[in-house]
């Protein structure tokens, strides 16, 4: 049986300054979340009203891959289930595994950039809330579809290569070692 990779997004409702701050993620609200799934070979948009859904398919993959899904996506979407997702899935958080061999943070975008030759987001989370607040869905679920896209090829490099490439600080192209 062929093993099920999904790589995960998600975007909010409203800002950390609309709650309270970061530390009530899961009073923001998920307005579009987007899977890709490497056995069903598609992506899948879930709606607020379909995120019990998307919580049964992050708990049957075999290994859930996003960027800073861990201390932010699933803190929102802990709002919907009682369980800790953060102890119930299997996950690599590719901007935690960056962060571990580097020292820092990295943004997508940085990661992208360098390694996969131009390819980088088309907008950001804040752009996500002001299409929440227009009721501007499809293009929420098209940016939401690009991360995922854009997460999966960075994964897809680094498995290929043992090594991803980022912009530093300074805009130089370095690279990174890592065990996908």
């Amino acid at each position: 049986m062929a093993r099920d990779i999904v790589y995960f997004d998600l975007e909010t409702q409203r800002t950390a300054n609309d709650v309270g701050g970061w530390g009530n993620k899961g009073k923001m609200g998920m307005s579009i979340g987007v899977t890709f799934s490497t056995k069903l070979n598609e992506y899948r948009i879930y709606r607020e009203s379909e995120v019990q859904d998307l919580i049964q398919q992050l708990m049957r993959a075999d290994l859930v891959v996003g960027f800073n899904h861990i201390s932010f996506d699933y803190e929102v979407l802990m709002a919907y289930t009682v369980m800790d997702l953060r102890e119930q899935l299997r996950s690599l958080d590719l901007m935690v595994d960056l962060e571990q061999r580097l020292g820092h943070r990295l943004k997508l975008d940085a990661v992208a950039t360098a390694s996969l030759g131009g390819l980088s987001k088309t907008a950001d989370g804040l752009d996500a809330i002001r299409w929440w607040q227009q009721g501007k869905v499809a293009e929420i679920a098209e940016y939401c579809c690009y991360d995922v896209k854009v997460t999966k090829c960075v994964h897809e490099y680094g498995v290929e290569h043992g090594f991803v490439k980022y912009m530093d600080r300074g805009n130089r192209e370095q690279q990174v070692e890592v065990k996908w």
